[in-house]
């Protein structure tokens, strides 16, 4: 497999390891929701790739599809490299824009994308896939780090979105009126493979149902007449057929027929083959409309007038906001047609480079119109992530009272909390009381970092310690935020006494230090585990 290469690669190909997890702050004043929640509609604000980080306890392998539109590196963006790498040539581009005038700009585009796309590989489900926007300028370096990320093998498609209607007759050379959208599984199923990423077929519209007819009026009514030959050639499919009109054909060089010749009679005695109005025609299969599937197999073309434009996009913003408040946002129609084709009623979706908000309006129609409970995940660290990201996505739940579609007007219902990225969770600052993570951040980060698994909150029980049960472990935590707490207490006999009844998993219990002797760990089958030293002690 070909291998891209590009400055900064070996320092950034495990940067996603080393970035340190980050606590997520609840902001219940900037929410829409009753009870804030790491289980709600998520939208966050912060750099995403420290936010893909924080969201792995709670979501690895349960994104069901991603969609993202990154910068698309024209050098017209002004996007800044913010990921602080520890090598002295990354460090030296942190901050600075990227423009057309940098030498380096692919080179700082790829090293900015690689970390994000194998944090975003871990969070999908295995059956999960991935959608990702962009155009020339990064189409051909992005396919390759693709490859190189979600394996070759896993390519599914290469979109062609023709996002605008009218030729720019300044342009140069050509006038681009389409951009790519490429699209990778997780896992694609091969052969006896049963988990894996599988397409939904697009409903049946009346356009492709119009090119069904019946010209011979036979009795099992509307169908269409399709290739009878196929390519390459089978030996044993080549023939002469001999046409009612008596003319004789033979299938196209390099082809044979369908069928074999035994067969081929048996179709022409059933009225399956299509010679023409005049029987002088190169034989057709006729395709029943009754025999097609519930669905369609997607193009890889999508126009316009199917997913609407990029001034679809922005008279659709300009609706809700009243003003152009963001230059390049996509059409919620693009998104649904993802969406249609990715995700089931209760799907999750991720979208970490969130912009104007598009993503979380698409899902919420969506969810309105067939009553299903599609989840979203927004990143946005830009400063507009309340303002117009979270604000648009309050305006669609409420509804837009001005707004020509009556759906948006009356608002879709539903609820997001909104979240910060907090302080890190560092080890050592536990020995030093400083930005101590709250017990419930402190248990999710402990969870996953032990068992690998999902973390779920609602298991916590701060009175007996336990934070929640893995596939190997029943786990607890004694901790508090506090200092004074953390040198003065430890796993005693009288804790080991109090844990809830033997359930017959192995118990991992966190703890500053112990009182007890390895006989009594023994004894309460407890796997001790100190703060803040041992936390990477069990293997995954």
């Amino acid at each position: 497999m070909p291998t891209l290469h590009f400055k900064g690669k070996t320092f950034v190909q495990n940067h996603h390891l080393a970035v340190k997890y980050h606590q997520l702050v609840p902001k219940k004043e900037l929410s829409l929701t009753d009870k804030i929640s790491l289980h709600d509609n998520l939208i966050i604000q912060g750099d995403n790739l420290k936010a893909l980080k924080a969201l792995l306890p709670t979501y690895a392998g349960k994104v069901k599809c991603i969609y993202i539109d990154p910068p698309y590196n024209t050098g017209n963006e002004k996007w800044v490299y913010n990921d602080n790498v520890n090598s002295p040539m990354i460090k030296e581009w942190l901050g600075s824009v990227v423009d057309k005038e940098d030498m380096t700009r692919h080179d700082k585009w790829l090293c900015m994308m690689m970390p994000r796309l194998k944090l975003l590989r871990e969070l999908l489900s295995e059956d999960g896939s991935i959608f990702i926007s962009c155009d020339d300028n990064e189409e051909h370096n992005l396919r390759v780090l693709l490859d190189e990320v979600f394996g070759n093998q896993n390519f599914i498609s290469n979109i062609v979105w023709q996002r605008a209607y009218s030729p720019v007759n300044m342009n140069k050379y050509f006038s681009s009126n389409h951009d790519y959208i490429i699209c990778y599984a997780k896992n694609k199923i091969e052969g006896e493979q049963k988990i894996g990423w599988k397409i939904n077929l697009l409903e049946r519209s009346e356009d492709a149902n119009s090119r069904y007819s019946n010209p011979d009026n036979d009795v099992r009514k509307e169908w269409k007449a399709t290739d009878f030959s196929v390519g390459p050639a089978v030996e044993t499919n080549i023939y002469e057929i001999t046409l009612p009109s008596g003319r004789i054909v033979k299938p196209p060089k390099g082809r044979s027929w369908l069928v074999g010749e035994e067969k081929f009679e048996l179709l022409k005695g059933d009225n399956r083959i299509w010679f023409g109005e005049k029987g002088d025609a190169v034989p057709s299969l006729k395709k029943f409309l009754t025999e097609v599937k519930d669905g369609m197999v997607p193009l890889t073309l999508w126009t316009y007038k199917e997913v609407g434009h990029t001034q679809d996009a922005k008279k659709e913003l300009k609706g809700i906001f009243d003003d152009d408040v963001f230059a390049t946002p996509k059409p919620t129609t693009l998104i649904q047609r993802i969406l249609k084709l990715a995700t089931d009623k209760n799907s999750i979706i991720l979208d970490s480079f969130a912009g104007s908000g598009t993503t979380a309006h698409a899902v919420l129609e969506l969810n309105k119109e067939d009553g299903s409970n599609r989840k979203f995940i927004l990143v946005e660290q830009e400063d507009y992530a309340n303002a117009i990201t979270a604000e648009r996505v309050r305006r669609v739940i409420k509804g837009v009272p001005t707004a020509k579609s009556e759906l948006l007007k009356k608002g879709t219902g539903g609820s997001f909390s909104y979240f910060e990225l907090g302080d890190t969770i560092e080890m050592e600052s536990l020995l030093r009381g400083q930005n101590l993570p709250s017990y419930t951040e402190f248990a999710r980060y402990l969870f996953y970092t032990a068992t690998g698994e999902e973390f779920n909150e609602k298991s916590i029980n701060e009175k007996t310690s336990f934070i929640g049960k893995s596939k190997n472990y029943e786990v607890f935590l004694f901790y508090k935020p506090d200092i004074e707490w953390l040198k003065t207490n430890a796993l005693t006999l009288d804790r080991c006494k109090a844990l809830p009844k033997f359930k017959g998993q192995q118990r991992l219990v966190f703890a500053p230090a112990k009182y007890v002797d390895d006989y009594t760990l023994l004894e309460y089958r407890i796997d001790f585990c100190q703060l803040p030293y041992e936390i990477y002690r069990i293997q995954r």
